[in-house]
């Protein structure tokens, strides 16, 4: 008995190196860091609507001079009527993404809605993690591609949906695809979905509006100014300096926003993984399972690239340890693992 023991611990050195950690108090953290930059995020376009606000007045006033000094005192009119619209503006457009959110993510991704007698397997894993949870059931998709991946999506437990393809079906035993759902029913229990369309559709506004604004900027011209006002050469400079002003944060708001959405996609990864083992009880099935989504190479063929921060892993890129974490979706698999060795 004794050596069937040491084998036992011998074959499973992964489980026998887990420390212990507490998964509520990382659940708290994780969601007051989300909740902070999501409100970033919000404030970052309401800056970006001021700043666009606050060109328009120093381009079209009589003074620019003064109206730039305003505007840089924070008291520009058209600034804050700006600003407050995208802030406004911003708050609706997430609640009707949110409202029609798991139509949507379902919809780019290609997932079908399969039974149980379809997908027995699968619905009896979704079900005994849910039960895990304490969570309704959520609906069961599948997508039709051999890449290895997941994801959830829903606005409440009480109609969120899981969806996996088949390459994961098919190359993952029992155990494996229930670290996967187990990590899935994490990011429901987490709120994680919610808080991940918020802020893909806050980023999507950041980048549409930079976007539009950077175009616009062809239209506009300085010389009938210049040639119309030669003497009011403090106008000329204030309006030269509003659109220096412009076009850099037209550049580095979308930029910046696209870095605080991977950090809430990167950080959200390992707390959903540190609650799939807390639903599960077994960290080697999910590390199993991402060292087999990290091996594979199937390629997910016609992936959105507005949902990639939604799935287990980034349907596009492998993330290694030297990539640059600020430009990253996902943390590296291998980071993820070492993590799963050290939950308890």
């Amino acid at each position: 008995m004794a050596d069937d023991t040491a084998r036992q611990v011998s074959a499973e050195p992964v489980a026998s190196g887990l420390k212990r950690t507490d998964f509520f108090a990382a659940m708290r953290a994780n969601r007051r860091r989300t909740t902070w930059l999501c409100l970033g995020l919000i404030l970052l376009g309401g800056l970006l609507g001021y700043v666009i606000g606050l060109a328009l007045e120093v381009f079209t006033a009589p003074n620019p001079d003064v109206a730039l000094q305003a505007g840089l005192r924070l008291n520009s009119l058209a600034g804050l009527a700006a600003g407050g619209f995208m802030l406004v503006f911003g708050t609706l457009w997430t609640l009707v993404a949110l409202f029609f959110g798991d139509k949507i993510v379902l919809g780019l991704a290609g997932a079908k809605e399969v039974t149980k007698d379809e997908e027995q397997r699968l619905h009896n894993v979704v079900e005994e993690m849910a039960i895990a949870a304490g969570l309704p059931k959520p609906r069961v998709y599948v997508i039709e591609t051999p890449a290895l991946n997941a994801f959830a999506t829903g606005l409440k437990p009480e109609k969120a949906a899981i969806g996996v393809t088949r390459g994961l079906l098919q190359k993952l035993n029992r155990d494996e695809l229930q670290g996967v759902i187990g990590h899935e029913m994490g990011h429901i229990a987490n709120d994680d979905i919610v808080y991940m369309t918020a802020v893909g559709v806050i980023v999507g506004l950041v980048v549409v509006i930079s976007d539009v604004g950077l175009r616009s900027m062809r239209f506009m011209s300085f010389g009938g100014r210049s040639r119309s006002s030669s003497s009011n050469k403090g106008g000329n400079g204030a309006a030269i300096v509003m659109l220096v002003i412009l076009l850099v944060f037209l550049i580095l708001a979308p930029i910046a926003a696209k870095m605080l959405q991977m950090a809430i996609s990167r950080e959200r990864e390992y707390l959903a993984d540190a609650t799939g083992v807390k639903f599960t009880r077994n960290p080697l099935g999910l590390i199993g399972a991402l060292k087999k989504i990290d091996g594979s190479d199937a390629r997910f063929q016609g992936a959105p690239k507005a949902i990639q921060h939604l799935f287990i892993s980034n349907p596009f890129k492998k993330f290694g340890e030297s990539a640059g974490a600020l430009f990253s979706t996902h943390p590296a698999i291998s980071q993820r693992i070492e993590r799963l060795q050290n939950l308890g």
